[in-house]
């Protein structure tokens, strides 16, 4: 659901009543992960997916449904051996999907109108709803805040809103949505109630060092990919907004003294475009010992070798130097700016998803891979 706070929240500013469609489970090859969702308003507006155009239409009239009898249902949909025209998932897999109406009348309303104003400004928070269990428990929500304080309730025993709390707060932390199993009770054990867990975390951060022309182009790539991206150059000269208009922020430093300062993550990429040693051999050797995702420098194989030797006589270990993609990118037979940002942006991809990086054409690897970082920034997956 918080994968379209934006608009969702705007419904509720509006004072629309809606029906939201989550994926809380999912099995074999399901194109959508859990949190994905599709919502219509009373009006019949419909905004984002939880198949990829599989089963919309039918969780379509499952929300038009709710929206009418205000009830919350949990529907399973999978392939059709029988039927190859039935309603289902032609890749073969299948997804539970949690549809819960958000009417002015709804106990939830306030809840689900807190967890997305905190998405839609982009702040941390995590919304918990009961996906599983006695039917008039199912869909009761609560949201969670990075400080450990909560709002809402779930309207069983007095410890299964503490209980779901510490949950989602872990979960939170982790930037990850995914499912967790506790006691009605709150305990572990017990009648078994599940919950969603979706976690909403500010986007994760690319930050490209280097204002030349393939910069511009990543920079967009890194837009769409869900990134804040920044730009960091010392010539200010180069690093300006008119060059980099698509950029959050442009920093004008020398980049080893703004990544020394700057603050980073898990989930951070630094894609190091500049090829000269002067910036280069400073900042890697900083960014090499940093806890983030990804680490690329460009540059020609014989940039590549200089600059390894460079980084060694400062003191980076082999095991430091393992961690750099070098060059940077995928082997796509990339020319122009757009195209290598392309094999850099599909390298950053495969990256955080595990992915080889070679053709799906004639592999038996699987399509969909489930863990690794947060997708998009907003939304975490369960490794």
């Amino acid at each position: 659901m918080l994968d379209i706070a934006d608009e969702l929240h705007r419904w509720v500013e509006q004072g629309r009543d809606f029906a939201v469609a989550t994926v809380v489970a999912v099995g074999g090859s399901a194109p959508r992960q859990p949190g994905a969702a599709l919502a219509v308003d009373s009006g019949g507006t419909a905004i984002g997916s939880v198949s990829g155009g599989c089963v919309e239409g039918a969780v379509y009239e499952l929300c038009r449904q709710a929206l009418d009898d205000g009830e919350t249902v949990l529907e399973q949909f999978g392939y059709s051996d029988e039927d190859a025209f039935a309603v289902g998932l032609t890749c073969g897999g299948s997804i539970d999907i949690l549809v819960t109406p958000v009417r002015a009348d709804s106990p939830a309303r306030a809840v689900f109108a807190a967890a997305l104003s905190a998405a839609a400004r982009g702040e941390a928070a995590a919304v918990a709803r009961i996906t599983d269990g006695p039917a008039e428990l199912r869909g009761r929500a609560l949201v969670v805040r990075p400080d450990g304080s909560y709002e809402g309730g779930l309207g069983g025993h007095p410890v299964l809103d503490r209980t779901a709390a510490g949950e989602a707060s872990a979960m939170l932390d982790a930037g990850r949505t995914g499912t967790v199993v506790i006691g009605e009770d709150g305990s572990r054990c017990g009648q078994p109630l599940t919950l969603l867990v979706e976690s909403s975390v500010p986007p994760p951060r690319m930050i490209v060092f280097g204002a030349i022309d393939f910069a511009s182009a990543l920079v967009r790539v890194g837009k769409f990919l869900g990134y804040h991206v920044t730009v960091c150059d010392a010539r200010p000269v180069f690093a300006t907004k008119a060059r980099f208009p698509d950029a959050d922020e442009i920093v004008v430093e020398w980049p080893h003294t703004y990544l020394e300062r700057t603050e980073v993550d898990g989930r951070t990429v630094l894609c190091v475009l500049t090829h000269d040693a002067k910036f280069d051999v400073p900042l890697l050797e900083l960014a090499l010992r940093l806890p983030v995702a990804y680490v690329g420098a460009m540059g020609s194989r014989r940039t590549h070798e200089d600059r390894n030797k460079r980084l060694r006589e400062v003191g980076v270990t082999e095991l430091e130097l393992a961690r750099l993609r070098s060059p940077i990118g995928l082997d796509l037979g990339a020319r122009t700016p757009e195209e290598t940002a392309l094999s850099i942006g599909a390298e950053i991809v495969a990256n955080r998803r595990g992915g080889s990086g070679v053709s799906l054409t004639g592999a038996h690897t699987p399509i969909h891979r489930d863990g690794g970082h947060a997708p998009d920034g907003r939304i975490g997956s369960v490794a």
